[in-house]
């Protein structure tokens, strides 16, 4: 009977020391972010990306400072915090960087194949990142807001909901296999629990995001395209219903939550 109790006891001062770790850990992974945040590398990014914006570029020679993100021609003051949103001129529901296509689309010329054939952080992908991270930059401190009164908005709410809990591949995942239980961690990590309006706002809120392990800025389509590639799904395509719709959930579900991108991300 002793022996039982006192493996008993060993196995929860182990439990406890693991917990004090991994607390300790996150402590320290908060410090470390909070010592970075004062010289965010985005910034970089965010400076490219504002001499992309009035740079002629593309077969018409054109900036983009007539690109409607929502609010108006060449508005980008808070444009990000009401996206995604249902666009008129395209009968769609977009995305900053499903918008930015567009606009570079029509306004400069360029054509999406060309868009759709580089690898994230090269060509136009690259041009796109750096705009990505000019735009958010002036929504940061906003109150997160997409529309939803669209119907279209509304139905793609629906989807990426649905594609949020939608189990598949070799692994069985979901987007809610990480991020639909309270207190789930990887990597000693906390993992934000999006299907509440707390986890939404911490998930939705501090992306894109400046990854210190890659040295790279990341915008939401890149996150979502590396999280299929962790659950084993085929990878999305650039700017596809299911990534915007994906988006829609979650910024629905973070709605009154604060921007704080760029963030800075492990």
């Amino acid at each position: 009977m002793m022996t039982k109790l006192a493996t008993i006891f060993v196995l929860l001062a182990l439990s406890g020391f693991v917990t004090l770790k991994a607390q300790t850990t996150s402590e320290e992974i908060a410090k470390y972010r909070e010592m970075l945040a004062d010289a965010n590398p985005a910034e970089l990014f965010e400076g490219a990306g504002e001499e992309l914006w009035v740079k002629p570029m593309g077969p018409n020679s054109k900036s983009l400072q007539s690109c409607d993100l929502g609010l108006g021609a060449g508005v980008v003051d808070g444009a990000f915090a009401q996206l995604p949103r249902y666009f008129k001129d395209t009968q769609r529901v977009q995305d900053l960087e499903s918008r930015l296509v567009t606009c570079m689309q029509v306004i400069q010329g360029i054509d999406v194949k060309d868009i759709m054939a580089d690898d994230f952080g090269k060509g136009h992908k690259k041009n796109i990142e750096a705009i990505v991270a000019y735009v958010v930059t002036h929504s940061k401190g906003m109150k997160i807001n997409p529309p939803m009164k669209h119907s279209a908005e509304k139905i793609f709410y629906k989807m990426g909901e649905q594609a949020f809990y939608f189990r598949a591949g070799p692994m069985d995942f979901s987007c809610a296999t990480c991020h639909g239980v309270k207190g789930q961690r990887i990597r000693l990590q906390d993992l934000p629990l999006i299907a509440s309006n707390e986890g939404a706002a911490l998930a939705w809120g501090t992306w894109p995001a400046y990854r210190v392990s890659s040295g790279e800025f990341w915008t939401m389509q890149h996150r979502l395209a590396d999280c299929y590639r962790q659950q084993r799904f085929p990878s999305p395509q650039y700017t596809s219903d299911v990534t915007i719709a994906l988006s829609m959930f979650m910024a629905a579900k973070a709605k009154g939550g604060v921007v704080q991108t760029p963030g800075l991300k492990r």
